[in-house]
C-alpha cells in the first residue's frame, strides 16, 4: 500500500508570511501548484497559501443577515467571520491570505486517507510533517501520478 512518503513532493517551496501575495500566486502559476505551506523563520508551519485563498479576493463580501427585535439589530453570522473575510480579500500579505493551522499528514498516512482529505474536505495540498517539521508535500498532482502508472 502506498504512504504519503511514496507520493509526497520533498524540499518544497515555501513561502514566508510577509511575501507579497502578488509574488506568490506568479509562483505558483509558474511551477503549476496548488497551493504551498508557509512556514515562519524557524521554518516551522504555520499556514498554506492555496489557489482558492487567492482567488477569494476576488469575491464580493457577504454582508451578514440581520433582524431586528425591539428596535434593536441582531446579526444571524458573527463580526469575526465577516472580519475574517474581509481581511482576506484585502491582503497584500502571505500571512493574511493564508489559511492557518492547515490539516497535515505524517510520512505514513496511506494514499486511501490521502484521497479521502482531498475528495471529502478539499485539502489540496497536505504538508507532510515528521517530528514537528515539514518534510513535504502532497498535492493533487502527486496522486494523479500514480493513477498515470
Amino acid at each position: 500500500m502506498l504512504k504519503a512518503k511514496d507520493i509526497m513532493t520533498s524540499g518544497a517551496l515555501t513561502l514566508k508570511p510577509e511575501t507579497d501575495v502578488a509574488t506568490a500566486a506568479q509562483l505558483m502559476l509558474e511551477k503549476h501548484l496548488n497551493g504551498l505551506p508557509v512556514v515562519d523563520q524557524d521554518g516551522k508551519l504555520i499556514g498554506v497559501l492555496c489557489q482558492s485563498d487567492l482567488v477569494a479576493q476576488q469575491k464580493s463580501i457577504s454582508m451578514p443577515s440581520l433582524f431586528t427585535i425591539l428596535d434593536g439589530f441582531i446579526s444571524f453570522s458573527s463580526n469575526e467571520e465577516l472580519e475574517k473575510e474581509v481581511n482576506k480579500i484585502v491582503a497584500t500579505k502571505v500571512e493574511h491570505a493564508m489559511t492557518p493551522n492547515p490539516v497535515t499528514i505524517e510520512p505514513d498516512t496511506s494514499i486511501e486517507k490521502v484521497a479521502d482529505l482531498m475528495v471529502e474536505k478539499k485539502f489540496y495540498t497536505l504538508p507532510v510533517i515528521e517530528d514537528g517539521k515539514l518534510i513535504g508535500v502532497v498535492g493533487k498532482e502527486d496522486v494523479l501520478k500514480v493513477l498515470a502508472k
